[in-house]
């Protein structure tokens, strides 16, 4: 039943936050969408039919009034400083409103060890949402096709050049879309699934030499891939102004998939939402304009380093 079922989508503009929102407000879910600043992407959500309210992850007293009254809330932190502090406001204030499902947001490589931050962090975010006793589901999506876009990505592909450093490592890249329909139909019957950790990926593990031949299947041209060297890679990630928090956690990242932290395929999202995630060529093949520069777009920003 979906009568009167209220829900809170935080990052709301973000990659999975924005499919989040159109998909439940798709399922008939009242959407209520934390955002951070009142701009034209949280005016977009309104337009949709969301509830749009501004908030911050690091004021919890911005956290009470987002949360209030709504039967599940999507956790999902930017890539930057503060995850941690971030999740402790999230949860004090769940259990403050009685919360009955809390989606979390983290990712395939989250792991202590890890030497990129944001992993560290992610691993330590969801211990501290277990010690809290909410009812909670860990969602780790593995690579996100929206890299294909990003700023630091995007200008060498449409060179032809998939210039990543992921060694030997592979993956199943998912699209947030398809993330945005599996949060969807957790917020509206998380039940069969509290006290769970689900991974999300798209319907085949590939390494980066198939990544780059369905890229250039979609595209109509040809995409190599490049392998380059981890110090190379970073000071380039520097050079275009991704800062310096992101660029530990993308070099981070890079070296985890090396080591196998992004392999492995699954159909979760196939079993939650009875649809298949989108292949790499499905995604790129209506995004052939924007990844080929053949039109402008917009590619996010650099506080998304993992796609949320």
């Amino acid at each position: 039943m979906t009568e009167n079922r209220s829900v809170l989508v935080s990052g709301a503009t973000g990659d999975t936050g924005r499919a989040a929102v159109r998909e439940s407000l798709a399922l008939g879910l009242t959407v209520r969408a934390l955002v951070h600043t009142a701009d034209a992407r949280a005016q977009a959500l309104a337009d949709q039919g969301a509830e749009v309210v501004v908030g911050d992850f690091l004021d919890p007293n911005t956290l009470r009034p987002a949360m209030e009254g709504v039967d599940a809330a999507y956790l999902c932190y930017p890539v930057r400083p503060g995850l941690i502090h971030a999740t402790v406001n999230f949860a004090q204030t769940a259990k403050e409103t009685g919360l009955k499902a809390l989606i979390n947001c983290s990712q395939r490589s989250a792991d202590r060890e890890s030497t990129s931050p944001s992993c560290r962090d992610t691993h330590i975010a969801e211990q501290v949402l277990n010690w809290s006793g909410l009812p909670v589901i860990h969602l780790r999506p593995t690579l996100f096709l929206e890299w294909l876009q990003y700023f630091w990505v995007l200008p060498k592909l449409r060179e032809g050049i998939l210039w990543m450093p992921t060694g030997k490592g592979t993956s199943s890249p998912v699209a947030a879309e398809d993330q945005g329909r599996a949060i969807a139909r957790l917020l509206l019957d998380p039940t069969d699934h509290l006290g769970t950790t689900i991974p999300l990926s798209g319907p085949a593990e590939i390494d980066h030499e198939q990544f780059a031949a369905e890229l250039s299947e979609a595209l109509g041209r040809e995409i190599v891939h490049v392998n380059p060297p981890m110090d190379e890679y970073a000071a380039y990630l520097a050079d275009v102004g991704v800062p310096p928090y992101g660029v530990d956690h993308i070099v981070g990242a890079m070296r985890d998939y090396q080591n196998g932290a992004m392999s492995g395929a699954d159909d979760n999202i196939e079993r939650l939402t009875g649809r298949r995630p989108m292949t790499v060529a499905e995604y790129a093949r209506p995004r052939a304009a924007l990844l080929t520069g053949s039109s402008r777009g917009t590619a996010p920003g650099s506080d998304q380093a993992a796609g949320r």
